[in-house]
């Protein structure tokens, strides 16, 4: 008899029919340059909440119109990700592309309409959350009403400002990750330029009550802690939306 190598996957459970909303950034300037959010970092996790069965909604801090980064758009002349085709597909999907156009905002949330919130990273996150503290409440309301919350990327710098009822932060007792100091200093060196005044790891590891994990630079890495789902950039994106899916099914 010989012994059997086949391997068995299954869905990691049943998601049909919750509600996910995605916050984007609002467009910015960051060394004169305009910035958004980075598309993989939604669209990747949106087309992939959706085929599991969710409903995904997306809004900003203050409505309108976003954007993405240039540099993750594929169809942006200075892109570096040409054959990102959830993207391209996004973009030009007769209802999905036209949501980018006038997205609501963060002022109309009903958080019991949902399951979970999700943030985006890119340049705008650093330039534009910090001191928005409508957008700090509505994270922490989603966290204390028992919702998942999933941030990824520069998106997870609301664990550095997001402060609950009790005057603690969000992060406090969490184990999480996000762009690292090391990617940061490899984007330095391609720009030849300080990029961010102030990075989320190094914010980070000021707080000793908290703790921040990073993978290698460039490598895909998530992490789950409890309610909180987090992914250290945009190659992390499929380990984050099965993260996600998983904490969604329970």
């Amino acid at each position: 008899m010989t012994t059997s190598t086949a391997i068995r996957r299954h869905a990691n459970g049943n998601v049909a029919g919750k509600k996910v909303l995605y916050i984007v950034s609002n467009p910015a300037t960051l060394l004169g340059f305009p910035v958004g959010f980075f598309a993989e970092e939604m669209t990747g996790p949106f087309f992939d909440l959706m085929q599991a069965g969710c409903t995904v909604d997306i809004a900003s801090p203050k409505g309108g119109k976003v954007a993405f980064d240039g540099f993750s758009d594929p169809e942006n002349e200075a892109t570096q990700y040409p054959n990102d085709l959830i993207t391209l597909g996004f973009k030009h999907h007769t209802t999905f592309g036209k949501l980018m156009e006038n997205t609501p905002s963060i002022a109309d949330v009903d958080v019991s309409q949902y399951d979970a919130v999700c943030v985006a990273g890119g340049g705008g996150p650093l330039v534009t959350f910090k001191d928005d503290t409508a957008l700090h409440k509505l994270i922490a309301d989603f966290y204390e009403s028992g919702k998942i919350v999933g941030l990824i990327c520069h998106g997870t710098c609301l664990m550095l400002w997001t402060t609950l009822s009790d005057g603690t932060l969000m992060a406090d007792g969490k184990t999480w990750t996000g762009y690292p100091d090391s990617e940061e200093e490899m984007m330095n060196a391609a720009l030849g330029t300080t990029v961010n005044a102030y990075t989320i790891e190094t914010e980070a590891k000021k707080n000793p009550r908290t703790t921040f994990e990073s993978a290698a630079p460039l490598a895909p890495f998530a992490i789950r802690d409890g309610q909180i789902i987090t992914g250290q950039q945009q190659h992390s994106t499929r380990l984050f939306s099965d993260l996600l899916i998983e904490a969604l099914s329970e």
